[in-house]
C-alpha cells in the first residue's frame, strides 16, 4: 500500500488534494511535527499491535505512551507490538506510513482520548514523507474507528 492507495481511499471523500507530502522525512512524530509544522502532541500516530484476532491499531497523540495496564484491561491479553514485516502483512503500510486509512478487511482501529484535546490532528496518509489534517470527528469517521478508548499515560496536563 501507499500514499496512491490512501489517495484513492479520499478521492470519493473529496479530500485527495489535502494530503500533504512533504520532501522530507515525517516517519517519526518528531519529523512529521517538523514538517507539518505543530507541536509533536498533535502528530496522531498509528500504532499497530499483535492480538488474538490478528492485528488492532490504535492511534494516539504524539506525546501519548501505552499504558500497559489500560491497554491489557481493554482487549485482554499484553501490548505486543507488530515487527515491521507483521506491520506490512497486516496493514499493506510500511513503519512510518502506518496510517488508519485504507487498511485491509479484518484491521481493527480505535481513537485514543489523548487525542480529544486539539481540533485538528495529523495522522499519516500511508508513506514516511505524508499527513493529513482532519477534526478528530473526521479521523472517526474516515478511519472507521470502533470507537474511542483510554489506553495512553504521559499526555494529561496536569
Amino acid at each position: 500500500m501507499s500514499i496512491e492507495t490512501v489517495r484513492d481511499y479520499f478521492r470519493p471523500l473529496g479530500r485527495e488534494g489535502d494530503i500533504l507530502e512533504f520532501p522530507v522525512s515525517s516517519a517519526t512524530v518528531e519529523l512529521a511535527a517538523q514538517a507539518v509544522g505543530v507541536i509533536p502532541a498533535r502528530i496522531a500516530k498509528t500504532l499497530s499491535f499483535l492480538v488474538e484476532e490478528g492485528c488492532v491499531l490504535v492511534v494516539a497523540a504524539g506525546d501519548a505512551k501505552i499504558d500497559n495496564s489500560k491497554y491489557k484491561s481493554l482487549f485482554h491479553t499484553k501490548a505486543k507490538m507488530l515487527t515491521p514485516e507483521q506491520v506490512s502483512a497486516f496493514t499493506g503500510h510500511a513503519v512510518g506510513g502506518v496510517c488508519p486509512f485504507a487498511n485491509p478487511e479484518g484491521v481493527r482501529t480505535y481513537l485514543d482520548v489523548s487525542l480529544q484535546r486539539f481540533d485538528t490532528v495529523f495522522p499519516a496518509a500511508g508513506s514516511g514523507n505524508s499527513a493529513i489534517q482532519l477534526t478528530c470527528d473526521e479521523l472517526a469517521e474516515y478511519s472507521h474507528s470502533l470507537g474511542w478508548v483510554d489506553v495512553c499515560k504521559g499526555w494529561q496536563e496536569t
